[in-house]
């Protein structure tokens, strides 16, 4: 657990894959706000056939201290598998997403797997741009991995930290960044940002 601020992040393991033989694990993030709790990403839940060449392994939620029933709002970066395959999980709470996002994952083919991406009763609230999430969180447009890829943005007493999702990949794609999401992630001057694939958050170089 870190804390950037009034806020903790909790980074949660949610997932390995294994595209090409190599280990990839996929996080989930759980920001204590002191207003409301708020779960970035969703991982993955179940197994797919579309994925079964990922050969992905699945770790419970219930042995890493995270119940669903205290997550007050979610965030998806974007919507491919590996981060919406539990938004099935809080229907009736509010998943905020990028209108691009949200359209792209609908509208184009095997960008996602779509009954992840809109099971019974999930309400999405659909954002165009910057919004502020709840004091001292953003929501920030990000593009790059996708069009519609989004960071969520937490103010702190020593600068800001960022949940980037797959804006960045690896630590590489904050040192020499290539898009517009990872220069806008840089050009805040975060002092950390935790990444989806990554096991510890990405620090600046001093």
């Amino acid at each position: 657990m870190s804390d950037p601020g009034a806020c903790s992040v909790t980074a949660i393991r949610v997932a390995d894959l294994h595209p090409e033989g190599t280990q990839m694990p996929v996080y989930v993030h759980l920001i204590d706000h002191p207003e409301s709790r708020v779960l970035v990403d969703t991982g993955m839940r179940e197994l797919h056939p579309a994925v079964a060449d990922m050969k992905p392994q699945l770790f419970p939620w219930s042995e890493q201290d995270l119940d669903v029933r205290n997550v007050d709002i979610v965030v998806n970066t974007h919507l491919h598998f590996d981060h919406c395959g539990g938004n099935h999980l809080f229907a009736g709470k509010p998943i905020y997403v990028q209108s691009r996002e949200l359209d792209n994952a609908r509208n184009l083919p095997d960008y996602t797997i779509p009954d992840w991406v809109d099971p019974p009763g999930v309400q999405y609230v659909p954002v165009d741009g910057a919004f502020d999430l709840l004091p001292g969180v953003g929501l920030l447009p990000a593009p790059g991995h996708t069009r519609g890829s989004q960071a969520v943005v937490i103010d702190g007493a020593q600068g800001p930290a960022v949940i980037a999702g797959d804006t960045a990949v690896c630590f590489d794609d904050l040192d020499n960044p290539r898009t517009e999401g990872q220069s806008l992630v840089r050009s805040i001057n975060p002092v950390m940002v935790w990444l989806s694939h990554e096991h510890h958050p990405w620090k600046p170089a001093r």
